[in-house]
């Protein structure tokens, strides 16, 4: 969902890459990075991107009629002390502006809407640029629709492998995944998920671990294009042969 512009008049930075941004010197996130900067204002991120998006992703779940659950945006947990019962909210949130740039943020509050806030300033913090490209040998259409290559991610027992795929596809992921996905800005992708995927937490947080395998791995992507045109080469070659 779109969020309304965060009023930043009253905004003091207090660290070195805050101070930069606001003056200027530093324009977008790519440079910042680069220059090996960490952020830890979420502010600085309201200041790079205006209209930046944000989603709440359904962690929670109650019991629904006939058996199953019904899931809810925020989890619920409840501990018995001596003065009573005390009830703590989780919430997952994910942030984007839908052309490259996501961040995750999990967070633990006394009421819902100190939950919602905690988990949109970590999402903010977490905020990176998640590497897209054409991996798929069927497309090969040299745009950012997908990834450039396969990726691999693990959280708790969740294991996830990202897969390229043609344009066209769209997203062949799960629900909550697919809101990721949307705000990372890929429109067309195969996920392969093992463990225990009903913990969205961990399934998410799965995710966004891929997204960070992709940067780690260097490679040129004419390269990666190049290879995916032999890959079906060979494939065709096979089919024939048979």
């Amino acid at each position: 969902m779109e969020r309304s512009p965060v009023d930043l008049s009253k905004w003091i930075p207090r660290t070195d890459l805050g101070r930069k941004v606001m003056n200027g010197e530093i324009k977008n996130l790519h440079q910042a990075f680069e220059m090996g900067y960490v952020i830890r204002e979420p502010e600085i991120i309201d200041f790079l991107f205006p209209n930046l998006s944000e989603e709440i992703i359904y962690i929670g779940g109650m019991p629904g009629k006939g058996g199953g659950k019904m899931r809810t945006p925020l989890r619920i947990t409840t501990r018995m002390h001596r003065s009573g019962r005390r009830r703590t909210i989780h919430a997952l949130m994910t942030v984007g502006n839908k052309n490259g740039v996501v961040g995750i943020g999990y967070a633990i509050g006394k009421d819902a809407k100190s939950a919602i806030e905690k988990a949109g300033r970590q999402a903010r913090i977490n905020v990176m640029l998640v590497r897209r490209g054409c991996g798929s040998w069927e497309c090969n259409c040299c745009g950012t629709h997908s990834i450039p290559f396969k990726a691999n991610g693990k959280r708790g027992s969740v294991k996830v492998l990202l897969i390229p795929a043609p344009k066209g596809i769209k997203l062949g992921v799960a629900d909550e995944i697919k809101k990721v996905m949307t705000l990372a800005g890929i429109k067309d992708l195969w996920m392969k998920s093992r463990g225990d995927t009903g913990t969205r937490v961990n399934f998410v947080f799965a995710v966004f671990d891929a997204f960070k395998n992709l940067n780690k791995l260097k490679a040129d992507d004419e390269a990666v294009k190049v290879t995916g045109m032999k890959l079906g080469m060979i494939d065709a070659a096979k089919q024939e042969s048979a």
